[in-house]
């Protein structure tokens, strides 16, 4: 049995019983999160705004429904509820709904993201101020409420995990500027968020956590840049030196399963509590635990862009930085 097949059964056996909630599981990393922890054997609460009859902000064809039947197709236990969670009075009867369903929250899983209202390369004062107050409402408020709403609940047993998705690790986003303020802003908060929540749910045995994907190849990406699952390695290294799309630094993008995976490892960890109040990246849980993305590589994309900052991108080898 190789090392992933061992994690991978030991998260099914360490999180049978356990309740999880995802809130932003439509499409992309959320999904694939909740897909995982069902598959794992956890109870999935998998939460959305966009549904058959209202589509998304971003015009996408995914559902929270479909994420819910992907769940029950990999074997889970799933419930989908379609909530805004800028609201928090529905956040609320969300986790009560949990609590009389359930009667306990074990993981929490923050990934509502906001990126349909970025501007890259606007500054601050040509910034659309009500975009930016939603940018940042969506990527750092929703998860404070949602965190707010549902800690009571995750910490009537020992063991509860909290898990806020963001994009770049605490040590890179310190020394790195994120494109735009607003940007900037709201994803070195939801880190911050994971620091701070850590240490109050340290006395009741809880674990907080700050976890980013590498450069994540999501349905979305895949679809802004023009390529396919079969075809985006191949673009992206025709455009070495180019301006063009996608960036040669494509070729060390990730599929969601990786984060995934690692989500569902850690939660199935009974050592989890070492990772309190740490940011860490999916390559690092990668590594940690022994597994790889779905092809079988494990990218590690933070070492691989940083690294391009100071060397020629073409005297860099790719695959050192894809290997397992």
């Amino acid at each position: 049995m190789t090392g992933q097949s061992q994690q991978e059964n030991r998260a099914r056996t360490e999180l049978r019983g356990r309740v999880a909630l995802v809130a932003g599981a439509t499409r992309g990393a959320g999904r694939a999160i909740a897909v995982e922890l069902g598959r794992a054997g956890a109870t999935v609460y998998c939460t959305g705004r966009s549904t058959a009859d209202k589509p998304s902000d971003y015009g996408r064809p995914e559902t929270i429904e479909d994420t819910a039947e992907l769940i029950a197709a990999a074997g889970g236990t799933a419930y989908s509820a379609v909530v805004d969670h800028l609201d928090a009075g529905a956040v609320r009867e969300l986790v009560a709904r949990i609590d009389r369903e359930q009667g306990r929250l074990d993981i929490l899983v923050n990934d509502i993201g906001g990126e349909a209202y970025v501007h890259f390369g606007t500054p601050l004062w040509e910034y659309d101020l009500e975009d930016g107050a939603r940018l940042f409402d969506a990527g750092f408020t929703t998860h404070l409420n949602t965190s707010h709403a549902a800690l009571g609940l995750l910490i009537r047993q020992p063991g509860g995990l909290v898990v806020e998705v963001t994009d770049g690790t605490r040590s890179y986003n310190a020394n790195h500027y994120r494109e735009t303020v607003f940007l900037d802003v709201t994803k070195t908060a939801v880190d911050r968020l994971a620091f701070a929540q850590g240490h109050e749910l340290a006395a009741h045995g809880g674990t907080a956590v700050s976890v980013t994907p590498g450069w994540l190849r999501s349905e979305m990406m895949l679809e802004a840049f023009g390529v396919t699952e079969e075809t985006w390695r191949e673009s992206a290294e025709a455009n070495l030196g180019k301006d063009a799309l996608p960036p040669y630094e494509f070729v060390i993008s990730e599929t969601p399963a990786m984060l995934a995976r690692g989500i569902a490892a850690l939660a199935g960890d009974p050592e989890r509590q070492q990772w309190n109040t740490r940011s860490v990246s999916s390559f690092e849980l990668a590594q940690h635990y022994g597994l790889t993305d779905a092809d079988g590589s494990r990218p590690d994309a933070w070492s691989f862009i940083t690294a391009m900052e100071n060397t020629p991108a073409r005297d860099l080898d790719v695959e050192k930085y894809r290997r397992v």
